[in-house]
């Protein structure tokens, strides 16, 4: 008995010792462990428990403003009220749908914008088991077997909401949730910069610890001091709705731009987006990898877009737009010319490219029917047209080039009568004349028998006149250094080239030099007839005169960055003296008796020169369906001219389609170009500051008007 007691303590004693052991050896390994745990990996650990991240914001600046050559506000920022969103990157859907709700009771959210898509979404994200329901028990067995995935799910969903079902959305809600989630992460997003009132800021502000990522600050939009004027030109900015454009995305993404930064979507406000965009601010956010922001550090500041001095005077664009207003009204009272709806005007120095002013006038309706002005100095560059006499200065000279014709060169001035065509005639018969007579009475016959010449043909009364079509080619080379038929090269996007007419015919050919088969744009002619006016050089032209930095004042200019220098294209293939006998020619067409301008002209103390034109055309409009397959016979109108004569400072062209049927109209194109060029030099007199009065003054005026 006591044998089976001791042996029994025996095993007991065993079986503790042996637990003993075993927690001893379990301790040892776990002290060990964390030997290695402390030793080995204790800074690595603690790295990781301390893991940040930085991440860097990009925040938008205000664009760059522009000014006129004499420093006037044309494109200001003006300041806006805004209540912006920040998302986090540990904000979750459930949490932004509450801040929405709550914001939405404070401000007042247009709803237009918000898309059925945005509805649908917002609906199955609230309302989780009532989208379950939209899939029946079959489909939600397809999708467990893998037949549907997914967005097949999504889709049948979308398909099956009703309106019933969105009838119950607060739309103001639904706007707010969809512009917090339209943006990254870290990304201030615009939910309202427009007609926030104070006490919509106010009480915003005052209820932001409970709008998590929501905040208030101060935006800006775009401000056109002078309304419409140069409105086409100027261009346009995509709003904080619009974001980047669709089309260019990816190209602004890898420049660093973000979804809803505004840009320059049309000319000078897109030709120049990289120097009007500015530098933004930098703020890097230092997060734990919770993804809670730890700590703010501002890297930059960032800077407003740099400023563009543009080239235009506003005092004189104003003037010639109110002419152009003014002389169409008066020209539209003609009963033949009913199809007259436009009028364009070009000033430039003729030796820099510098467009002094660029204006376009159309005739349009408003939402009432009734008729307004709309500015169109847009087509100055993006449209084309006949353009007439205009041209025969590179006639003349293309013919003296060619050796057809010299100085001097007489040819007899009667009606070419072609076989098997009707007689082609100057406005009226001359008689023996040369280059120089040519040009101040504009004859069309003299053109005729130099391109003939030229050709290779030989004109016989009632005989078949064939040429040489490749002239086509010649006078076109020729016309293209003067900048007829090609881009000018103006720093404007979507400038047109004109149209060539793609027939090649001897009687097209004739057409040809008188300006009445290819079409030219109005930028074209005032490049054409300035280097005529400064020897021969066909300079670019720009819009853009400076690039400054920006001040905070926005009265100021700030200190030059760069400076558009002239840039001359080419130099014409002429000598020198024929130059001057194409200048004689156009000093004679406006200052001597029997000239085509000279009514308008002979009183002028500035020394002019020039070119008027007339050019059989059809009319090709927006009223062209009202008249079938057969397009009315029109009158386009057309000027060039420069001065002062010895040292030319403004070249001008004046085109106007359209102007009128029949043998007989308005000339309306000398009643523009006279007050135009009168303009200009009036206002030279001028001391700066009662220019800059009286421009008020009339611009006061024109806003009054177009209230009542």
């Amino acid at each position: 008995m006591n044998n089976k007691k001791k042996k029994k303590k025996a095993h007991v004693t065993f079986r503790l010792n042996m637990v003993f052991f075993v927690v001893f050896l379990l301790f040892s390994i776990l002290i060990l462990r964390l030997g290695v745990v402390q030793i080995v990996y204790g800074d690595d650990f603690k790295r990781e428990i301390e893991r940040t991240e930085d991440i860097t914001v990009n925040t938008p600046v205000p664009r760059g403003k522009m000014f006129d050559r004499n420093g006037k506000s044309i494109v200001d920022n003006t300041p806006l009220n805004a209540i912006t969103y920040t998302k986090y990157q540990t904000t979750t859907q459930k949490e932004m749908v509450e801040t929405a709700k709550r914001l939405a009771k404070l401000t007042v959210k247009d709803t237009s914008k918000v898309r059925e898509r945005d509805k649908k979404d917002f609906w199955i994200y609230t309302n989780p088991e009532k989208a379950k329901e939209k899939i029946t028990e079959k489909e939600w067995v397809k999708y467990e077997q893998k037949e549907i995935d997914d967005k097949d799910i999504y889709r049948m969903q979308l398909e099956r909401i009703t309106e019933k079902d969105l009838s119950s959305l607060d739309l103001e809600v639904v706007a707010i949730y969809s512009d917090f989630n339209s943006g990254y992460a870290l990304t201030q997003q615009i939910v309202k910069n427009k007609d926030v009132t104070p006490e919509e800021f106010a009480v915003v502000s005052e209820n932001l610890e409970y709008l998590p990522g929501v905040d208030t600050t101060t935006d800006w939009e775009r401000n056109y001091a002078f309304g419409d004027t140069l409105k086409s030109v100027l261009g346009n900015v995509t709003s904080a709705e619009e974001g980047l454009p669709k089309d260019q995305l990816d190209e602004y993404l890898a420049r660093d731009y973000s979804l809803n930064d505004r840009v320059g979507k049309s000319y000078i406000e897109m030709q120049y987006e990289d120097i009007l965009h500015g530098q933004k601010a930098k703020v890097k956010n230092v997060t734990d990898k919770g993804g809670n922001i730890i700590s703010t550090e501002v890297i930059s500041e960032g800077q407003r877009g740099k400023d563009l001095i543009l080239t235009i005077d506003m005092d004189l664009q104003l003037a010639v737009e109110k002419i152009i207003e003014e002389e169409l009204l008066e020209a539209k009272k003609f009963s033949r010319s009913q199809l007259l709806d436009r009028a364009f005007v070009v000033m430039m120095d003729p030796h820099t490219g510098e467009i002094l002013s660029m204006a376009g006038k159309k005739i349009g309706k408003n939402e009432d029917g009734n008729q307004v002005m709309e500015d169109f100095a847009l087509g100055n560059i993006t449209t084309s047209y006949n353009v007439g006499s205009v041209v025969k200065g590179a006639t003349i000279l293309t013919g003296f080039n060619n050796g057809v014709i010299q100085p001097g060169s007489v040819h007899v001035d009667l009606p070419l009568i072609i076989k098997g065509t009707n007689p082609k005639s100057s406005w009226k018969s001359f008689g023996a004349i040369n280059d120089l007579k040519a040009l101040q009475v504009s004859s069309n016959v003299y053109m005729w028998k130099t391109v003939i010449e030229m050709a290779g043909g030989r004109y016989v009364p009632h005989q078949a006149l064939p040429l040489d079509l490749t002239t086509f080619d010649k006078i076109r080379q020729s016309f293209s250094q003067y900048g007829l038929g090609t881009k000018t090269g103006i720093d404007l996007p979507n400038e047109s080239s004109g149209y060539v007419g793609p027939i090649k015919q001897s009687g097209l050919l004739l057409d040809l030099v008188i300006g009445q088969y290819d079409t030219y744009t109005v930028m074209q002619l005032a490049q054409y007839v300035s280097t005529i006016a400064n020897g021969g050089y066909r300079v670019q032209p720009h819009i853009v005169k400076e690039i400054r930095e920006p001040l905070l004042d926005s009265k100021e200019m700030g200190p030059i960055i760069q400076e558009i220098k002239p840039n001359v294209l080419n130099r014409i293939d002429a000598k020198e003296d024929w130059i001057d006998r194409v200048q004689e020619g156009f000093r004679m067409a406006l200052q001597e008796p029997g000239g085509t301008g000279y009514s308008y002209f002979r009183d002028t103390e500035y020394n002019p020169a020039g070119k008027t034109g007339t050019a059989q055309a059809f009319y090709d409009g927006p009223e062209r369906k009202k008249f079938g397959k057969v397009a009315p016979e029109v009158k386009n109108l057309s000027d060039v001219a420069y001065a002062p004569l010895d040292n030319p400072e403004v070249a001008i062209a004046v085109l106007v389609p359209w102007a009128y049927q029949g043998n007989s109209g308005p000339d309306v194109n000398h009643e523009i170009t006279k007050r135009a060029l009168d303009t200009y030099f009036e206002l030279k007199k001028l001391p700066q500051g009662q220019k800059d009065s009286e421009s008020d003054i009339e611009q006061k005026d024109e806003n009054t008007d177009s209230t009542n």
